[in-house]
């Protein structure tokens, strides 16, 4: 979910992401359009119609239509409980033990609900090869759920629904260890060395995977139609794509909830339920 990063991007990551970023951030709009009143999901259908390869980045705004709260919203998860950071969690075996009794107990409320309508178009859109690959901020595993081969997904801030040794990186089922966890009150360890295990999210203070965001860099380079969708765009590295797609030629569509401050750099702002607006535009064959 849209819930890691930082809000302000350093000028060494901004260049990276977008070599000429002096133009990202002087553009006039340069459809003329500002508002979704002028917009409608027909003009989304025509872009896509026209994309020979759309890039899909999806915020918490998709998943909270399937009732998956988001992170800073009032009311959101951060607003109820403080974020345990990493070097908390590595350090502490009280924060190990907290953190897990959070995910085991349902409280983050990352996993366990079903994809949405929007989440099935954007599936219907990877499988007819008209979207590449989806990028995404949130750990739900929702994507996949709805049919996206997990190869399409780029994950920015990791998956929920299973943990990983910070050491090995052996994968481990979230299942496996909950039985250990409530039945023995054992905190989770790697099986083969003993490492810690952590659930397979970028935590506050952990650093994201150089090989993702590099992944996920390519690919919006390679596009020449980049849909946003419930982002609010303001944590980066993530919010660095929508403008480097851009800034590279690409057409830039942006649906949100609430305004952005990257609207004005957009060829499509549109303010509307995703589910609904993506169910009308990418309808079942």
């Amino acid at each position: 979910m849209n819930h890691k990063g930082t809000k302000t991007p350093s000028l060494k990551l901004l260049l990276y992401l977008c070599p000429v970023i002096h133009l990202s951030l002087a553009w006039p709009n340069p459809s003329g359009r500002y508002h979704a009143a002028m917009s409608s999901h027909s003009e989304l259908a025509a872009l896509l119609a026209d994309a020979r390869h759309a890039i899909i980045f999806t915020g918490a705004g998709i998943s909270t239509e399937s009732g998956v709260p988001d992170f800073r919203s009032p009311g959101g998860i951060w607003s109820r409980m403080k974020p345990i950071y990493f070097d908390e969690f590595v350090g502490s075996e009280e924060k190990r033990r907290e953190a897990w009794d959070r995910t085991f107990s349902g409280a983050m409320r990352w996993t366990g609900a079903q994809p949405n309508a929007g989440h099935y178009a954007i599936a219907r859109l990877v499988a007819r090869g008209k979207a590449n690959a989806v990028i995404t901020q949130n750990v739900d595993n929702l994507h996949q759920e709805s049919g996206v081969p997990a190869s399409n997904v780029i994950e920015l801030h990791g998956n929920a629904s299973y943990a990983t040794c910070l050491d090995c990186g052996l994968r481990h089922e979230l299942e496996v260890l909950k039985q250990s966890f409530l039945g023995r009150g054992e905190i989770p360890s790697c099986r083969d060395c003993r490492g810690i295990v952590k659930t397979a999210t970028i935590s506050f203070g952990q650093s994201l995977q150089p090989e993702t965001i590099e992944r996920a860099r390519r690919e919006t380079l390679a596009c020449d139609l980049f849909i946003v969708l419930g982002s609010s765009l303001v944590v980066y590295p993530a919010a660095g794509f929508p403008l480097l797609a851009k800034e590279n030629g690409a057409k830039l569509v942006i649906v949100n909830r609430d305004p952005t401050e990257q609207d004005d750099y957009a060829d499509l702002v549109l303010h509307e339920e995703i589910g609904p607006l993506m169910s009308a535009t990418v309808p079942l064959d």
